[in-house]
Protein backbone atom coordinates (compact mmCIF):
# COMPACT_ATOMS: atom_id res chain seq x y z
CA UNK A 1 0.00 0.00 0.00
CA UNK A 2 1.72 3.60 -0.93
CA UNK A 3 1.55 5.84 0.84
CA UNK A 4 -0.18 8.29 -1.31
CA UNK A 5 -2.99 5.94 -1.19
CA UNK A 6 -2.74 6.56 3.03
CA UNK A 7 -3.08 10.42 2.37
CA UNK A 8 -6.23 10.16 0.35
CA UNK A 9 -7.53 8.02 3.27
CA UNK A 10 -6.13 10.16 5.49
CA UNK A 11 -7.64 13.41 3.81
CA UNK A 12 -11.45 11.91 3.98
CA UNK A 13 -10.99 11.92 7.36
CA UNK A 14 -9.53 14.95 7.63
CA UNK A 15 -12.12 16.36 5.23
CA UNK A 16 -15.16 15.05 7.71
CA UNK A 17 -13.42 17.18 10.13
CA UNK A 18 -12.87 20.02 8.43
CA UNK A 19 -14.17 22.61 10.88
CA UNK A 20 -13.25 21.13 13.81
CA UNK A 21 -15.71 22.51 16.52
CA UNK A 22 -13.92 23.08 19.69
CA UNK A 23 -16.67 23.28 22.24
CA UNK A 24 -14.59 24.98 25.37
CA UNK A 25 -15.43 27.13 28.01
CA UNK A 26 -13.84 30.25 27.21
CA UNK A 27 -10.34 29.30 28.36
CA UNK A 28 -7.70 30.46 26.80
CA UNK A 29 -5.15 27.95 27.84
CA UNK A 30 -7.52 25.22 27.60
CA UNK A 31 -9.01 26.24 24.58
CA UNK A 32 -5.19 27.37 22.85
CA UNK A 33 -3.62 23.96 23.71
CA UNK A 34 -6.15 21.57 22.85
CA UNK A 35 -6.64 23.68 19.30
CA UNK A 36 -3.26 23.76 18.88
CA UNK A 37 -2.27 20.08 19.30
CA UNK A 38 -5.23 19.03 17.29
CA UNK A 39 -4.76 20.88 14.25
CA UNK A 40 -1.11 20.67 14.45
CA UNK A 41 -1.46 16.70 14.57
CA UNK A 42 -3.81 16.36 11.81
CA UNK A 43 -1.62 18.82 9.40
CA UNK A 44 1.55 17.07 10.03
CA UNK A 45 -0.45 13.86 9.36
CA UNK A 46 -1.85 15.17 6.28
CA UNK A 47 1.33 17.25 4.75
CA UNK A 48 3.42 13.27 5.24
CA UNK A 49 3.05 12.79 1.32
CA UNK A 50 6.47 11.04 0.64
CA UNK A 51 5.73 8.03 -1.45
CA UNK A 52 7.10 4.33 0.03
CA UNK A 53 6.19 0.50 -0.49
CA UNK A 54 4.28 0.40 2.96
CA UNK A 55 2.64 2.71 4.91
CA UNK A 56 4.61 4.48 8.09
CA UNK A 57 3.19 4.57 11.13
CA UNK A 58 2.98 8.53 12.24
CA UNK A 59 4.38 8.79 15.87
CA UNK A 60 1.50 10.40 17.11
CA UNK A 61 3.09 10.12 21.01
CA UNK A 62 6.43 11.77 19.91
CA UNK A 63 4.43 14.47 18.49
CA UNK A 64 2.50 15.20 21.12
CA UNK A 65 5.62 15.97 23.33
CA UNK A 66 7.28 17.91 20.99
CA UNK A 67 4.08 20.00 21.04
CA UNK A 68 3.12 20.25 24.90
CA UNK A 69 7.00 21.14 24.82
CA UNK A 70 6.77 24.28 22.57
CA UNK A 71 3.49 24.99 24.05
CA UNK A 72 5.02 24.76 27.88
CA UNK A 73 7.83 27.28 26.46
CA UNK A 74 5.76 29.68 24.60
CA UNK A 75 2.62 29.48 26.78
CA UNK A 76 3.90 32.72 28.72
CA UNK A 77 4.10 34.41 25.27
CA UNK A 78 0.08 33.37 23.86
CA UNK A 79 -1.28 34.39 27.10
CA UNK A 80 -0.11 37.42 27.81
CA UNK A 81 -1.36 37.72 23.53
CA UNK A 82 -4.42 36.36 24.72
CA UNK A 83 -5.27 39.12 26.94
CA UNK A 84 -3.59 42.05 24.90
CA UNK A 85 -6.26 41.15 22.32
CA UNK A 86 -8.70 40.47 24.72
CA UNK A 87 -8.10 43.86 25.90
CA UNK A 88 -8.17 45.67 22.83
CA UNK A 89 -11.13 44.52 20.68
CA UNK A 90 -11.83 45.89 17.37
CA UNK A 91 -14.89 45.84 15.53
CA UNK A 92 -15.42 43.79 12.09
CA UNK A 93 -12.88 45.91 9.36
CA UNK A 94 -11.99 47.97 12.03
CA UNK A 95 -9.31 45.58 13.27
CA UNK A 96 -6.40 47.29 12.28
CA UNK A 97 -4.67 46.68 15.74
CA UNK A 98 -5.07 43.35 15.74
CA UNK A 99 -4.04 42.60 12.43
CA UNK A 100 -0.82 44.03 12.54
CA UNK A 101 -0.18 42.64 16.07
CA UNK A 102 -0.96 39.02 14.40
CA UNK A 103 1.78 39.86 11.10
CA UNK A 104 4.00 40.74 13.80
CA UNK A 105 3.38 37.17 15.15
CA UNK A 106 3.76 35.81 12.46
CA UNK A 107 6.67 37.22 10.75
CA UNK A 108 8.95 36.60 13.59
CA UNK A 109 7.95 33.40 13.07
CA UNK A 110 9.21 33.30 9.61
CA UNK A 111 5.86 33.54 7.73
CA UNK A 112 5.83 35.48 4.43
CA UNK A 113 3.25 38.11 5.22
CA UNK A 114 0.79 40.11 3.52
CA UNK A 115 -1.97 42.52 5.31
CA UNK A 116 -4.63 44.62 3.88
CA UNK A 117 -6.04 41.62 2.19
CA UNK A 118 -9.74 42.29 1.92
CA UNK A 119 -9.66 45.34 3.79
CA UNK A 120 -7.59 44.34 7.12
CA UNK A 121 -7.25 40.95 6.48
CA UNK A 122 -3.94 39.35 6.87
CA UNK A 123 -2.18 35.71 5.10
CA UNK A 124 0.35 34.60 6.41
CA UNK A 125 2.79 31.60 3.54
CA UNK A 126 4.87 29.16 5.30
CA UNK A 127 6.64 27.12 2.63
CA UNK A 128 8.61 23.82 3.29
CA UNK A 129 9.25 21.86 0.11
CA UNK A 130 6.55 20.03 -1.99
CA UNK A 131 3.41 19.02 -0.23
CA UNK A 132 -0.28 20.23 0.23
CA UNK A 133 -1.24 23.42 0.97
CA UNK A 134 -3.20 23.87 4.35
CA UNK A 135 -5.30 26.70 5.20
CA UNK A 136 -5.67 27.10 8.96
CA UNK A 137 -7.85 30.34 9.64
CA UNK A 138 -8.82 32.53 12.55
CA UNK A 139 -11.21 35.50 13.06
CA UNK A 140 -10.02 38.76 13.97
CA UNK A 141 -13.83 40.88 14.99
CA UNK A 142 -15.09 41.39 17.72
CA UNK A 143 -18.71 42.60 19.05
CA UNK A 144 -20.41 45.76 19.62
CA UNK A 145 -21.08 44.28 23.42
CA UNK A 146 -19.74 46.10 27.05
CA UNK A 147 -17.74 43.69 28.83
CA UNK A 148 -18.98 43.18 32.37
CA UNK A 149 -16.27 40.52 33.74
CA UNK A 150 -14.60 42.57 36.25
CA UNK A 151 -11.33 40.65 34.80
CA UNK A 152 -7.86 42.09 34.94
CA UNK A 153 -7.88 42.58 31.47
CA UNK A 154 -11.53 43.17 30.63
CA UNK A 155 -12.01 45.40 27.57
CA UNK A 156 -12.99 48.90 28.30
CA UNK A 157 -12.47 49.85 24.39
CA UNK A 158 -14.79 51.70 22.05
CA UNK A 159 -15.23 52.20 18.58
CA UNK A 160 -17.73 54.26 16.25
CA UNK A 161 -20.73 51.87 14.63
CA UNK A 162 -23.15 53.44 12.71
CA UNK A 163 -22.32 56.44 13.84
CA UNK A 164 -22.44 56.21 17.27
CA UNK A 165 -19.87 55.10 19.85
CA UNK A 166 -20.52 51.41 21.26
CA UNK A 167 -18.17 49.51 23.65
CA UNK A 168 -16.47 46.56 21.96
CA UNK A 169 -15.89 42.71 23.60
CA UNK A 170 -14.32 39.76 22.50
CA UNK A 171 -17.77 37.70 23.76
CA UNK A 172 -17.30 35.37 21.14
CA UNK A 173 -14.24 33.63 21.66
CA UNK A 174 -12.20 34.93 19.02
CA UNK A 175 -9.18 36.17 20.97
CA UNK A 176 -8.78 32.21 21.70
CA UNK A 177 -8.75 31.75 18.15
CA UNK A 178 -6.09 33.58 17.77
CA UNK A 179 -3.92 33.01 20.20
CA UNK A 180 -4.32 29.13 19.27
CA UNK A 181 -3.53 29.98 15.63
CA UNK A 182 -0.05 31.77 16.47
CA UNK A 183 0.27 28.56 18.89
CA UNK A 184 -0.64 26.21 16.28
CA UNK A 185 1.83 28.21 13.52
CA UNK A 186 4.92 28.38 16.43
CA UNK A 187 4.58 24.70 16.66
CA UNK A 188 4.55 23.38 13.72
CA UNK A 189 7.49 25.80 12.30
CA UNK A 190 9.39 23.99 15.33
CA UNK A 191 8.72 20.94 14.22
CA UNK A 192 9.31 21.32 10.02
CA UNK A 193 11.49 18.36 9.86
CA UNK A 194 8.24 15.98 10.67
CA UNK A 195 6.14 17.63 7.15
CA UNK A 196 6.28 19.33 4.03
CA UNK A 197 4.24 21.65 2.14
CA UNK A 198 2.59 24.96 2.59
CA UNK A 199 0.95 26.41 5.62
CA UNK A 200 -1.68 28.86 4.63
CA UNK A 201 -2.66 31.32 7.40
CA UNK A 202 -5.53 33.48 6.84
CA UNK A 203 -6.48 36.20 9.83
CA UNK A 204 -10.26 37.06 8.16
CA UNK A 205 -11.66 40.58 8.93
CA UNK A 206 -15.40 41.11 9.73
CA UNK A 207 -16.78 37.36 10.20
CA UNK A 208 -19.78 39.04 12.79
CA UNK A 209 -21.17 40.72 9.67
CA UNK A 210 -20.73 38.10 7.48
CA UNK A 211 -18.69 40.07 4.82
CA UNK A 212 -15.09 39.51 5.65
CA UNK A 213 -14.56 36.21 3.99
CA UNK A 214 -16.27 37.61 0.67
CA UNK A 215 -14.25 40.80 0.44
CA UNK A 216 -10.85 38.50 1.21
CA UNK A 217 -11.94 36.25 -1.67
CA UNK A 218 -12.72 39.42 -4.00
CA UNK A 219 -9.39 40.60 -3.04
CA UNK A 220 -7.89 37.64 -5.02
CA UNK A 221 -7.31 35.00 -1.75
CA UNK A 222 -6.96 32.07 -3.86
CA UNK A 223 -5.36 33.71 -7.09
CA UNK A 224 -2.85 35.85 -5.27
CA UNK A 225 -1.96 33.00 -3.20
CA UNK A 226 -1.56 29.48 -3.21
CA UNK A 227 -5.07 27.34 -3.31
CA UNK A 228 -5.36 24.93 -0.53
CA UNK A 229 -6.16 21.38 -0.39
CA UNK A 230 -7.52 20.96 3.31
CA UNK A 231 -8.24 23.99 5.83
CA UNK A 232 -8.67 24.18 9.33
CA UNK A 233 -10.94 26.50 11.62
CA UNK A 234 -12.15 26.19 15.36
CA UNK A 235 -14.51 27.61 17.53
CA UNK A 236 -15.24 27.88 21.43
CA UNK A 237 -18.46 27.48 22.73
CA UNK A 238 -20.38 28.02 26.16
CA UNK A 239 -20.18 23.88 26.71
CA UNK A 240 -18.85 21.68 29.51
CA UNK A 241 -14.81 22.12 30.09
CA UNK A 242 -12.22 19.80 28.13
CA UNK A 243 -15.43 18.41 25.24
CA UNK A 244 -14.06 18.99 21.83
CA UNK A 245 -16.95 17.96 19.20
CA UNK A 246 -15.84 16.80 15.67
CA UNK A 247 -19.09 16.70 13.21
CA UNK A 248 -19.33 15.20 9.85
CA UNK A 249 -21.21 17.36 7.74
CA UNK A 250 -22.02 20.82 8.23
CA UNK A 251 -20.47 22.25 10.89
CA UNK A 252 -21.51 26.18 10.58
CA UNK A 253 -25.37 27.59 9.39
CA UNK A 254 -25.61 30.13 6.72
CA UNK A 255 -26.31 33.19 8.45
CA UNK A 256 -28.72 36.55 6.52
CA UNK A 257 -29.19 39.49 9.08
CA UNK A 258 -32.61 41.76 8.37
CA UNK A 259 -33.66 44.98 9.71
CA UNK A 260 -36.96 45.80 9.32
CA UNK A 261 -38.44 49.69 10.08
CA UNK A 262 -42.42 49.97 10.69
CA UNK A 263 -43.31 53.37 9.85
CA UNK A 264 -46.27 54.47 11.59
CA UNK A 265 -47.62 58.02 12.87
CA UNK A 266 -46.97 58.94 16.27
CA UNK A 267 -49.28 60.41 18.78
CA UNK A 268 -49.48 61.38 22.75
CA UNK A 269 -49.67 58.20 24.63
CA UNK A 270 -53.12 58.91 26.16
CA UNK A 271 -54.66 59.11 22.57
CA UNK A 272 -53.48 56.02 20.82
CA UNK A 273 -56.82 56.32 18.62
CA UNK A 274 -54.76 59.09 16.44
CA UNK A 275 -51.68 57.14 15.84
CA UNK A 276 -50.54 54.09 14.21
CA UNK A 277 -48.58 52.35 16.68
CA UNK A 278 -45.52 51.16 15.18
CA UNK A 279 -44.63 49.42 18.85
CA UNK A 280 -47.53 47.29 18.61
CA UNK A 281 -46.54 46.47 14.94
CA UNK A 282 -43.36 45.22 15.92
CA UNK A 283 -44.58 43.45 18.77
CA UNK A 284 -47.54 41.34 16.41
CA UNK A 285 -44.86 40.65 14.37
CA UNK A 286 -42.01 39.43 16.81
CA UNK A 287 -44.66 36.67 17.91
CA UNK A 288 -46.22 35.86 14.29
CA UNK A 289 -42.81 35.56 12.31
CA UNK A 290 -42.53 32.59 14.62
CA UNK A 291 -45.10 30.97 12.49
CA UNK A 292 -42.57 30.64 9.69
CA UNK A 293 -41.16 28.50 11.95
CA UNK A 294 -43.19 26.19 13.66
CA UNK A 295 -45.84 26.02 10.80
CA UNK A 296 -44.22 26.87 7.44
CA UNK A 297 -40.95 25.21 7.93
CA UNK A 298 -40.43 21.18 7.60
CA UNK A 299 -40.02 20.37 11.76
CA UNK A 300 -37.47 17.87 10.04
CA UNK A 301 -35.51 20.61 8.68
CA UNK A 302 -33.27 23.21 11.00
CA UNK A 303 -34.00 26.82 10.74
CA UNK A 304 -34.11 29.74 13.29
CA UNK A 305 -35.84 33.35 13.68
CA UNK A 306 -34.30 35.38 16.20
CA UNK A 307 -35.61 38.96 17.02
CA UNK A 308 -32.36 40.66 18.90
CA UNK A 309 -32.95 43.89 18.39
CA UNK A 310 -36.16 46.04 19.16
CA UNK A 311 -35.81 49.98 19.27
CA UNK A 312 -38.34 52.40 19.29
CA UNK A 313 -39.34 55.52 21.32
CA UNK A 314 -37.70 57.93 24.00
CA UNK A 315 -40.31 58.63 26.40
CA UNK A 316 -43.06 56.53 27.82
CA UNK A 317 -46.11 59.41 27.40
CA UNK A 318 -45.03 59.42 23.56
CA UNK A 319 -45.88 56.95 21.01
CA UNK A 320 -43.24 56.80 18.29
CA UNK A 321 -43.80 56.78 14.40
CA UNK A 322 -41.39 54.15 13.78
CA UNK A 323 -39.93 51.13 15.38
CA UNK A 324 -36.81 49.56 13.68
CA UNK A 325 -36.26 45.50 14.65
CA UNK A 326 -33.05 43.60 13.66
CA UNK A 327 -33.46 39.70 12.74
CA UNK A 328 -31.00 36.77 12.69
CA UNK A 329 -31.92 33.87 10.29
CA UNK A 330 -30.33 30.45 10.94
CA UNK A 331 -30.00 27.74 8.26
CA UNK A 332 -28.45 24.71 6.73
CA UNK A 333 -30.30 24.65 3.16
CA UNK A 334 -30.92 26.42 0.88
CA UNK A 335 -34.97 25.86 0.70
CA UNK A 336 -35.06 26.75 3.97
CA UNK A 337 -33.08 29.63 3.87
CA UNK A 338 -35.69 30.79 1.34
CA UNK A 339 -38.48 30.19 2.90
CA UNK A 340 -37.43 31.98 6.17
CA UNK A 341 -36.25 35.11 4.55
CA UNK A 342 -39.53 34.98 2.47
CA UNK A 343 -41.54 34.32 5.30
CA UNK A 344 -39.87 37.32 7.50
CA UNK A 345 -40.15 39.70 4.52
CA UNK A 346 -43.97 38.71 3.94
CA UNK A 347 -44.70 38.50 7.63
CA UNK A 348 -43.61 42.01 8.07
CA UNK A 349 -45.12 43.65 4.98
CA UNK A 350 -48.62 41.76 6.23
CA UNK A 351 -48.29 43.38 9.49
CA UNK A 352 -47.95 47.01 8.31
CA UNK A 353 -50.91 46.21 6.20
CA UNK A 354 -53.15 45.00 9.13
CA UNK A 355 -52.61 48.72 10.77
CA UNK A 356 -53.12 50.52 8.01
CA UNK A 357 -49.16 51.47 7.37
CA UNK A 358 -47.31 52.47 4.64
CA UNK A 359 -45.01 48.76 3.74
CA UNK A 360 -42.00 48.55 6.02
CA UNK A 361 -38.87 49.06 4.91
CA UNK A 362 -36.73 45.64 4.73
CA UNK A 363 -33.00 45.78 4.03
CA UNK A 364 -31.72 41.89 4.11
CA UNK A 365 -27.86 41.18 4.19
CA UNK A 366 -27.27 37.56 3.38
CA UNK A 367 -23.83 35.22 3.91
CA UNK A 368 -22.37 32.88 1.86
CA UNK A 369 -23.64 28.76 1.80
CA UNK A 370 -23.24 26.75 4.61
CA UNK A 371 -19.82 25.65 5.76
CA UNK A 372 -18.68 22.12 4.32
CA UNK A 373 -15.76 20.44 3.95
CA UNK A 374 -13.52 21.71 1.04
CA UNK A 375 -10.78 19.00 0.33
CA UNK A 376 -9.49 17.22 -3.29
CA UNK A 377 -11.32 14.47 -4.30
CA UNK A 378 -9.41 11.30 -4.72
CA UNK A 379 -9.02 9.78 -7.82
CA UNK A 380 -11.68 6.97 -7.12
CA UNK A 381 -13.88 8.09 -4.31
CA UNK A 382 -14.49 5.71 -2.08
CA UNK A 383 -18.35 5.32 -0.26
CA UNK A 384 -17.25 5.92 3.27
CA UNK A 385 -17.94 2.50 4.61
CA UNK A 386 -14.88 1.52 2.55
CA UNK A 387 -12.63 4.38 4.59
CA UNK A 388 -10.67 4.45 7.43
CA UNK A 389 -9.56 7.03 10.36
CA UNK A 390 -7.87 6.20 12.89
CA UNK A 391 -7.89 7.40 16.77
CA UNK A 392 -5.36 9.44 17.79
CA UNK A 393 -3.76 9.16 21.72
CA UNK A 394 -2.53 11.92 23.25
CA UNK A 395 -0.66 11.23 27.13
CA UNK A 396 -1.69 13.99 29.91
CA UNK A 397 1.30 16.04 30.80
CA UNK A 398 2.50 16.35 34.85
CA UNK A 399 -0.21 19.76 34.84
CA UNK A 400 -3.12 18.08 33.50
CA UNK A 401 -3.09 14.69 35.52
CA UNK A 402 -6.39 14.40 37.65
CA UNK A 403 -8.42 16.62 35.50
CA UNK A 404 -11.18 14.74 33.08
CA UNK A 405 -10.23 13.71 29.87
CA UNK A 406 -11.23 15.64 26.79
CA UNK A 407 -14.60 13.80 25.67
CA UNK A 408 -15.01 13.13 21.80
CA UNK A 409 -18.50 13.91 20.48
CA UNK A 410 -18.32 12.25 17.46
CA UNK A 411 -21.48 12.14 15.14
CA UNK A 412 -24.40 9.85 16.02
CA UNK A 413 -24.73 8.68 12.14
CA UNK A 414 -21.07 7.24 11.81
CA UNK A 415 -20.49 3.82 12.64
CA UNK A 416 -18.20 3.19 15.97
CA UNK A 417 -14.22 3.11 15.61
CA UNK A 418 -12.11 0.07 16.02
CA UNK A 419 -9.57 1.84 18.74
CA UNK A 420 -6.05 0.87 18.01
CA UNK A 421 -4.15 -0.43 20.40
CA UNK A 422 -0.92 1.97 20.15
CA UNK A 423 -0.24 5.69 20.01
CA UNK A 424 1.01 5.63 16.73
CA UNK A 425 -1.27 6.22 14.04
CA UNK A 426 -1.08 3.51 10.71
CA UNK A 427 -3.70 3.33 8.10
CA UNK A 428 -4.74 -0.49 7.00
CA UNK A 429 -6.84 -1.87 4.92
CA UNK A 430 -8.32 -3.96 7.74
CA UNK A 431 -9.40 -1.27 9.83
CA UNK A 432 -13.29 -1.11 10.65
CA UNK A 433 -15.49 1.77 9.40
CA UNK A 434 -15.05 4.41 11.68
CA UNK A 435 -16.82 7.52 13.21
CA UNK A 436 -14.73 10.72 13.30
CA UNK A 437 -11.81 10.20 15.59
CA UNK A 438 -9.70 13.04 16.85
CA UNK A 439 -6.76 13.85 19.37
CA UNK A 440 -7.62 13.54 22.89
CA UNK A 441 -6.07 16.32 25.39
CA UNK A 442 -6.36 16.94 29.01
CA UNK A 443 -7.07 20.10 29.99
CA UNK A 444 -5.25 22.16 32.67
CA UNK A 445 -6.47 24.85 35.33
CA UNK A 446 -3.58 26.57 35.94
CA UNK A 447 -2.09 29.07 34.61
CA UNK A 448 2.02 30.58 34.94
CA UNK A 449 2.32 34.35 35.27
CA UNK A 450 2.48 36.10 32.46
CA UNK A 451 5.23 38.51 31.89
CA UNK A 452 4.68 41.82 30.40
CA UNK A 453 3.83 42.44 26.57
CA UNK A 454 5.07 41.75 24.55
CA UNK A 455 7.72 39.39 25.55
CA UNK A 456 10.50 37.73 23.28
CA UNK A 457 9.95 35.62 19.93
CA UNK A 458 8.99 31.92 20.30
CA UNK A 459 11.68 29.07 21.45
CA UNK A 460 12.00 26.39 18.83
CA UNK A 461 10.08 22.60 19.87
CA UNK A 462 12.38 20.66 20.68
CA UNK A 463 14.70 18.02 18.61
CA UNK A 464 12.87 14.12 18.44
Amino acid sequence: MRKQSFVRRLCDFVADAILIQMLLRHDSRVSSRAAAITAAILIMMFATTTPCATVTPFDVAAAIRRIDASLERNYPHLDALYKDIHAHPELAFQESRTAALLAGEMRKLGFEVTEHVGGTGVVAIYRNGAGPTVLVRTELDALPMEEKTGLPYASHAQQTLDGKPTFVDHSCGHDSHMSWWVGTAAALVGMKDQWKGTLFFVGQPAEETISGAKAMLADGLFTRFPKPDVGFAAHVGPEPLGEVDIKDGVVSSASDSIQIVFHGRGAHGSMPDRSIDPIVMGANFVTGVQDVVSRQKDPKEFGVVTVGSFQAGTVENIIPDSATLKLTLRSYSPTVRKLLVDGVERTATATAAMSGAPPPDITTRTAPPPSTTMVPSPPAPQPFSNRCSALVCISSPPRCRGLPPVKISPSSSMPACRPFTSASVAMTPQCSPTTRDAVNPSPSTTRPTSPPFPSPPFAPASPP
